[in-house]
C-alpha cells in the first residue's frame, strides 16, 4: 500500500503544478493587453491638405425676383369686378380689379354739370367786366370760384381711378385674395405680381475680397434638384460690409428666358476671379463652437489638443479654415465627445 500511495501523491503533485502553471499564465496574458490598451481612445481623422479650384469664390445665394409688387387697395368699398386670373400672365396697365365707385361718379356728373354753368357765367363776367358793367371784386370772386370747382372735379378723378387697379409691370399674377361682391379697406391685400424674367442671384463674399473689382464678375451656379449649370454677372456690390457677419453682399443678374427657375430658390455657385483659389477645408462636424470662438482638435505628438481657428465661407460639407492649423495637421474628426486635452489617441484616417 506503501507504493501506491507514493504514486499517488506525485501525481497530484504533477497536477496542481500545472494548474498552477497554466493559471499563472492565463492572468499573465490576459493582464498584459490591458496595460497596453489603457488610456487610448480610437477616433478619426484627416489630413489638412490645400483645396484648389479655377472657378474662385465658393459662394451660396438666393434667387430673387426682378420685380416683386404686393397689389393692396387704396379705398374703401366692395369690389365690383375682377378681371385677372391667378398664374395669368398680363401686361403693364392692364385692368386688374374695379371696386364700386357709383357715389363718385354721381358727384363727378354733379361737379360737370356745375362746372359748364359756372364756365358759361364767367364769359359773361368777363363781357361785362370790360364794359365796366361788373366790378373787379364780383368778377375775382367768380373766377376762385371756378377755379375752385375745377380742383374739386380733378380731385374726384384721382378718386375714381383709385378704384381701378393696373398691373404697374409685365409679369404673372400670385394668388388673389379677395372675391367679387367682398368689401376691402384700405391697404386690403389683393394679390402679388412678378417679373420673374430676369432673376437675382442674391449672395454673399468674405471681406478680404473687397479689393477685388467685384462688379461685372461671372458667378455659375447650380440650383437644388438640378445639375444644368447656370451663369449670372454681378451689377450691384454693397457700398457697407456687414459688421456681424463681416461679409459683402452682391446681386448678379440671371436671364431666366425659359423660366425655367423661380425666385426664393437657394443656389449655389462660384465667384470667378480668375486664376486660382486656395483654402484649407476641414469636415463641418470637425468644428467646434466655444464662447470665446471655434476650435478643432488636432493629433500632437500621439496626444489630442484643441486649437482656435478662424474660418470664413462654408457649404453643408465643409468649412474654409484660414487660421489655426496648416497643411499636413491631422485633424480629427470622429469621437470628439470623449476628447480631453492631451488624451492619447489612435487615429484611424479618413479618404
Amino acid at each position: 500500500m506503501k507504493p501506491l500511495q507514493k504514486v499517488f501523491s506525485l501525481v497530484l503533485s504533477v497536477t496542481f503544478c500545472v494548474l498552477s502553471v497554466g493559471c499563472a499564465s492565463k492572468t499573465d496574458s490576459g493582464t498584459v493587453p490591458r496595460k497596453k490598451a489603457a488610456g487610448v481612445l480610437p477616433v478619426t481623422g484627416i489630413v489638412a491638405k490645400t483645396s484648389m479650384t479655377a472657378n474662385g469664390i465658393p459662394v451660396n445665394g438666393t434667387m430673387l425676383a426682378n420685380e416683386e409688387v404686393e397689389l393692396v387697395s387704396e379705398i374703401v368699398g366692395k369690389v365690383k369686378k375682377i378681371y385677372f386670373e391667378e398664374g395669368a400672365f398680363v401686361k403693364k396697365g392692364q385692368l386688374l380689379l374695379k371696386v364700386d365707385d357709383a357715389d363718385l361718379q354721381a358727384q363727378l356728373m354733379r361737379a360737370q354739370f356745375e362746372h359748364k354753368l359756372l364756365a358759361e357765367k364767367l364769359e359773361r363776367q368777363r363781357i361785362l367786366l370790360k364794359r365796366e358793367s361788373v366790378s373787379r371784386e364780383a368778377f375775382d370772386q367768380l373766377q376762385t370760384d371756378y377755379n375752385m370747382l375745377e380742383a374739386d372735379i380733378e380731385l374726384l378723378e384721382v378718386k375714381i381711378s383709385r378704384t381701378e387697379i393696373r398691373a404697374p409691370f409685365d409679369g404673372e399674377m400670385g394668388f388673389r385674395y379677395v372675391s367679387e361682391g367682398s368689401y376691402v379697406q384700405a391697404s386690403s391685400k389683393i394679390a402679388t405680381i412678378v417679373d420673374n424674367s430676369v432673376l437675382k442671384y442674391e449672395f454673399y463674399v468674405p471681406e478680404r475680397y473687397a479689393g477685388n473689382n467685384l462688379d461685372g464678375k461671372e458667378v455659375m451656379f447650380k440650383v437644388t434638384g438640378n445639375d444644368e449649370l447656370y451663369s449670372a454677372r454681378v451689377y450691384a456690390v454693397d457700398p457697407l460690409i456687414d459688421v456681424k457677419t463681416r461679409m459683402i453682399f452682391l446681386r448678379a443678374r440671371f436671364k431666366n428666358n425659359r423660366h425655367e427657375l423661380m425666385p426664393g430658390m437657394f443656389a449655389k455657385g462660384n465667384l470667378v476671379l480668375g486664376g486660382k483659389s486656395e483654402f484649407i477645408a476641414v469636415p463641418t462636424e470637425a468644428v467646434v463652437p466655444e464662447m470665446d470662438g471655434k476650435r478643432l482638435w488636432v493629433l500632437r505628438d500621439g496626444k489630442a489638443a484643441s486649437v482656435p481657428v478662424e474660418t470664413e465661407s462654408r457649404d453643408e460639407k465643409n468649412v474654409e479654415v484660414i487660421s489655426g492649423i496648416a497643411v499636413g495637421d491631422t485633424i480629427l474628426t470622429g469621437g470628439l465627445m470623449q476628447l480631453r486635452e492631451g488624451m492619447a489617441v489612435s487615429v484611424t484616417l479618413k479618404r
